[in-house]
């Protein structure tokens, strides 16, 4: 390998390569040759309040051999904060209607920020040995989503599961103890990922997974396994949200044109298509009541108190 002096480094020649963990200021780069590069980022991506992601595509130089720094991140598709990823073409909700009951509040959440991130969305209920979902599947499916419905213990659904992750980048997220890395150990046995019990005085899980990691699938996808959450943070409730937050509902959307006046809140104002809709039980009510929730954490919103998030 030879190495030329660029800024007081010796690098090497650049090459491309995804970020598939990011630990304690380290970036671990997958490279096109089945390697890792262990990284870190140059200084001005700090300066620039810019922060390597899991799922990045990178340009990288190689300092010494399995070293390098991270030197320039291309153009992303998308950016989440929690999960800490980028690039992400599917977000696969994990919830469950067994111990622990996922709220479903937690999963609109999730499924609003990825409408407003140009990211699709599954909706994988997970242990239907134990509870089959069905009640949690439907409100989705009348939603417009993919819905499947799984069991990593017996693996029932985990070959639908991993059809639908085939030739895409996935994220899986979902509150903690629903079985995420248990999925992940159901697609890929060769994975090992640790899984551990859920309480069932508390009912919710501990974090096993306790970084953002790329996963490679033998069948041809890539899926990000992130640590739970027990709610989730306001630091993707931004102003963009704010002033979309209807659009991200996807089954408002054919009503949005049809309300008597313009500028409609859809919470309860005469002649809105949304609320006629809601009544007449073509948007389910728990996904409205979800809107509604929403709206009010993000009505206060204003310009000022919001961070630049990149």
């Amino acid at each position: 390998m030879m190495y030329f002096r660029k800024r007081g480094l010796w690098c090497s020649v650049s090459r491309r390569g995804q970020i598939g963990k990011a630990l304690s200021g380290f970036y671990y780069v997958n490279e096109a040759d089945g390697g890792v590069l262990t990284c870190r980022a140059r200084g001005k991506f700090r300066k620039e309040g810019l922060v390597p992601l899991v799922g990045d595509w990178v340009e990288v130089r190689e300092t010494e051999p399995g070293c390098g720094m991270v030197w320039e991140i291309e153009p992303r598709r998308n950016a989440f904060l929690r999960p800490a990823v980028a690039n992400i073409d599917q977000m696969v909700v994990i919830a469950s209607a067994a111990i622990p009951v996922t709220d479903p509040f937690l999963i609109d959440r999730v499924t609003a920020i990825a409408a407003l991130k140009n990211c699709d969305v599954i909706i994988c209920i997970n242990k239907c040995d134990l509870e089959p979902g069905d009640a949690l599947a439907a409100i989705y499916r009348q939603a417009g989503f993919p819905v499947v419905l799984v069991s990593a213990e017996t693996g029932e659904g985990i070959a639908a599961l991993r059809d639908m992750l085939v030739g895409k980048l996935s994220a899986f997220t979902g509150n903690s103890g629903v079985g995420k890395s248990s999925i992940l150990n159901a697609i890929e046995p060769g994975f090992s990922l640790q899984v551990a019990d859920v309480s069932e005085k508390l009912g919710r899980g501990r974090h096993t997974t306790r970084h953002v990691e790329l996963y490679r699938l033998s069948c041809g996808g890539s899926v990000i396994d992130t640590p739970g959450f027990s709610s989730f943070e306001e630091t993707e409730l931004g102003l963009a949200l704010k002033e979309h937050l209807p659009e991200t509902f996807i089954e408002f959307r054919p009503y949005l044109e049809q309300c008597r006046f313009v500028g409609c809140s859809h919470t309860r104002e005469k002649g809105c298509a949304v609320l006629e809709a809601v009544k007449q039980g073509a948007i389910p009510q728990s996904r409205h009541e979800s809107y509604l929730r929403l709206y009010q954490e993000l009505k206060e919103l204003r310009s000022w108190n919001q961070k630049d998030n990149k």
